[in-house]
């Protein structure tokens, strides 16, 4: 027996299940969001160490956003958002590099060699062209071997775990949006006129997610924490949507931001066996979140902190503290280092003392002063980065070819197009599906599946 009905299931509570759950009950629609976390945001989420927010990695909200959806947020109760300076910098060749590149400061710090193999692939650019459709070839001819060997490769390699000729070119153009050395020279040259800015709340990245759980409440979703789905049946009237936590939901719209593994393996009836081993082919880099706790005001000045070369297992380093002028204790501050890894990678059963100690050894060979934590705190996170290899791209094509064929199931969000976008795209996805729901109930196939089109060239930005 069905505990009762809705218009749409939205299953996530990350930016896009929110975001979707948020327009479609400000449009009147009956909703139902589930949600297996005890708490909203996903991996865009807060949490509270030491008595301080901290994000769970480094988030900022791009000034690319759309100003309809800016406008929106702004006019929510409990968002209070900051134009923020960027202030980050890089750790290259024994040396620090203010980040985003400016070009005083770039020709100031960079060893003299390495700025004469920028100087020689600038030249040589217009004779390079990508020969095969990867990672390496895409970026080697884009923004030349130099900076690419240095720079991009051994980064790739530590956040997707593979070499950079595994990875699919559209790993390249999706991930990387300076993939020239015409665009990093214009980029540079816009941060030596005006310093890169971007938006923060007050109180974390995470109010954005918990402000638009609140309004979608007060507007009638109902939002399930802790209700993980298990199963989703097709009927005549549309879904049969089953919980590990309560009655069966009957939906007339099924809306998934979950992994797209996990969307085909809960499906009755199954999917085909080569559809169900397309989805299960997909693969996710995990994440360690490793928080340090320390006693003193701040740590640096610096928002964060980037380590490519592989002398580190460490990708990044962010202080959550300089992201914000906030209600912070003036006695702690809170580091939150970023490590990739696969669950079966012996860094993910690391102690939280190894792991500690793995942040304090990077952040003393890169000639910082010497962090004496307090308390440590680790968050793991399975589902952090999409890998694309060429035969991902392939699967994934052959799964929203079949997805688009099924009446009133839509897709969405980072985890459900297998896509590593910002914040501000997945806001961007939820708004543009609660558009084409009609008020009848009606979905406009036709405009959602421009909107994917659109969604295709969104560029992650850092």
């Amino acid at each position: 027996m069905t505990e009762r009905s809705t218009d749409v299931a939205v299953l996530g509570a990350g930016p896009a299940g929110l975001g979707a759950a948020y327009r479609l009950a400000a449009k009147g629609h009956e909703v139902v969001l589930l949600e297996a976390a005890s708490q909203v945001g996903g991996l865009a989420g807060s949490v509270e160490v030491a008595g301080m927010r901290v994000d769970f990695g480094s988030h900022r909200l791009h000034p690319s956003i759309a100003p309809e959806i800016l406008d929106e947020l702004n006019g929510l109760d409990g968002i209070d958002l900051q134009r923020r300076p960027r202030h980050g910098r890089i750790r290259l060749a024994g040396r620090w590099i203010g980040f985003p590149l400016a070009v005083r400061d770039a020709l100031a710090h960079l060893p003299p060699r390495l700025s004469a193999g920028l100087v020689r692939d600038a030249v040589l650019a217009p004779l390079r062209f990508a020969r095969t459709d990867t990672f390496e070839a895409v970026l080697r001819a884009g923004v030349g071997p130099t900076l690419a060997e240095r720079f991009y490769f051994p980064y790739a390699r530590k956040i997707w775990g593979l070499a950079p000729a595994e990875l699919s070119g559209e790993q390249a153009r999706r991930r990387v949006s300076a993939n020239s050395l015409v665009k990093i020279a214009l980029r540079a040259l816009r941060g030596q006129r005006e310093t890169p800015w971007f938006w923060y709340p007050t109180a974390g990245f995470g109010v954005i997610s918990e402000a638009l759980e609140r309004h979608a409440r007060a507007l009638g979703a109902d939002i399930r924490l802790q209700h993980p789905v298990i199963g989703l049946e097709r009927d005549h009237d549309g879904w049969t949507v089953r919980t590990a936590s309560g009655a069966p939901l009957s939906a007339r719209h099924v809306w998934n931001t979950l992994p797209l593994p996990a969307l085909t393996g809960m499906l009755t009836p199954p999917p085909e066996a080569e559809l169900r081993a397309a989805a299960d082919g997909l693969r996710y880099r995990g994440m360690l979140l490793i928080y340090l706790a320390l006693r003193c005001d701040r740590y640096t000045s610096f928002d964060a902190h980037y380590f490519p070369e592989a002398w580190t297992p460490v990708t990044r380093i962010s202080e959550p503290k300089n992201y914000r002028d906030g209600p912070d204790p003036s006695d702690i501050t809170v580091l939150c280092a970023e490590l990739p890894c696969a669950p079966d990678d012996r860094w993910w059963s690391a102690s939280d003392d190894e792991l500690a100690q793995i942040v304090v050894a990077a952040c003393v060979a890169s000639d910082l002063q010497p962090p004496t934590p307090e308390a440590v705190v680790v968050h793991r996170r399975r589902h952090a980065y999409p890998i694309a290899t060429p035969d991902s791209v392939e699967r994934l094509g052959r799964l929203e070819r079949w997805l688009a064929a099924q009446p009133d199931l839509v897709t969405l969000g980072r985890q459900g197009l297998f896509a590593h976008d910002n914040t501000h795209h997945a806001l961007a996805m939820a708004w543009a599906a609660a558009d084409a729901l009609d008020a009848d109930g009606t979905f406009d196939r036709q405009a959602w599946a421009a909107a994917r089109g659109r969604f295709r060239s969104h560029v992650v930005e850092d």
